[in-house]
């Protein structure tokens, strides 16, 4: 019999204690950032104090997920010097604080003793893993 796997938004809804997320890529193209990240290598910057400007469906998420008293963690491991990517990452960061995330970066260096998993991932409530599978290059391919 064929199961079948619940989506991202589904699977955040069912969470109910922790969703905690580990990215490890230098750069990420994905469709929906593409434009943004055109745009801040081209000088725009969201203002902070203007959240109707850079509120996306994915901060309505987290927000609705954390309201719920769900705690969600995200921790990207970086190479230094960070790519322009990683820096506009840094840059948009205050969308996910925003939103109720906790963010953390580590200098990969500092990550050489640690026993990190291969590809990024969503860990849900200690019990669930989502693998987010990339290509070379940063463009999503699919969860496992």
């Amino acid at each position: 019999m064929a199961r079948s796997v619940p989506s991202f938004d589904e699977l955040m809804a069912d969470c109910e204690h922790s969703a905690v997320h580990l990215e490890m890529r230098d750069v990420y193209t994905s469709e929906d950032e593409a434009q943004d990240f055109a745009a801040w290598q081209a000088g725009h910057r969201h203002d902070p104090t203007d959240r109707a400007s850079w509120w996306t469906p994915w901060l309505d998420l987290i927000a609705a997920t954390t309201a719920r008293g769900v705690t969600v963690r995200r921790a990207r491991v970086v190479s230094q010097p960070v790519t322009a990517y990683i820096a506009y990452e840094h840059a948009c960061t205050h969308q996910n604080i925003a939103a109720g995330e906790h963010v953390r970066w580590l200098p990969r260096s500092r990550a050489s003793d640690l026993l990190l998993p291969g590809n990024d991932l969503w860990v849900m409530d200690d019990r669930l893993v989502r693998f987010n599978l990339f290509t070379g290059n940063g463009e999503f391919l699919h969860h496992v």
